[in-house]
């Protein structure tokens, strides 16, 4: 893996500290994997990937079964210290290289250009910092580098709107690990300079009842092949 030095201690601090919603979260998404269709959704997200990928906020790892063959690295970045030691479990049963390592998205300790592909998987509801989290992504992606994402955000009519607006602004957050309901990644990625690919809106479970968490979006968008100025610093 190709480390950058570390601009602070920071970044083996364990910055992200949410142990009780960790042992939640470990145990609510096993379950996912098959009673929500999870399992199937990561094998799609992840499907045709090649090369060195970074995954961002990799939590327990349950992603990292689903790698093709084709990708000859993963490097897994983790904050949060007892996801990132189930992630550490998970990357030994892996059937593609995978280091997991601590970091926050918005600092990431790796070298910039050094990766072919990025994954985001549920992580853009909970950085501190959408923007500069997108921006260390662009800057560790190689031009014309692909990121595959799948996120859940804003949805539903006028109502759920203003439901999850509410629970962002309250309860959420502070319960489910500083996760929030509204944001809107595809619009994220775009004002960020990401080239959208094609992306689809989808509920989990996809015949289930909408609750505010269950709107969700998967899909590719890429670093633009002439980007010569997403360095973070």
């Amino acid at each position: 893996m190709q480390l950058r030095s570390p601009r602070s201690a920071q970044t083996v601090r364990d910055p992200v500290h949410h142990p009780v919603f960790a042992r939640w979260y470990a145990r609510f998404s096993v379950a996912a994997e098959s009673r929500a269709g999870m399992a199937d959704v990561r094998r799609g997200l992840l499907r045709g990937l090649s090369g060195r990928v970074i995954e961002i906020g990799a939590g327990n790892g349950l992603n990292f079964a689903h790698y093709p063959g084709t990708v000859s690295e993963v490097v897994a970045m983790e904050p949060e210290r007892a996801l990132r030691a189930l992630a550490v479990e998970a990357a030994l049963r892996a059937d593609v290289p995978v280091d997991v390592a601590p970091g926050v998205a918005e600092a990431l300790p790796v070298k910039s250009e050094a990766f072919d592909a990025a994954v985001l998987s549920l992580v853009l509801c909970s950085v501190r910092d959408v923007p500069r989290a997108l921006a260390e992504v662009r800057r560790v992606l190689r031009p014309g580098g692909e990121l595959r994402f799948f996120e859940h955000g804003a949805g539903g009519g006028r109502v759920m709107h203003a439901t999850q607006r509410a629970l962002d602004r309250t309860l959420w957050p502070p319960l489910a690990g500083g996760c929030h309901l509204s944001r809107d990644p595809v619009a994220a990625l775009r004002e960020a300079g990401f080239e959208l690919g094609p992306y689809r809106r989808m509920t989990i479970p996809e015949n289930g009842p909408a609750l505010p968490q269950s709107f969700c979006v998967i899909g590719t968008a890429w670093r633009p092949v002439g980007d010569a100025g997403a360095d973070g610093g």
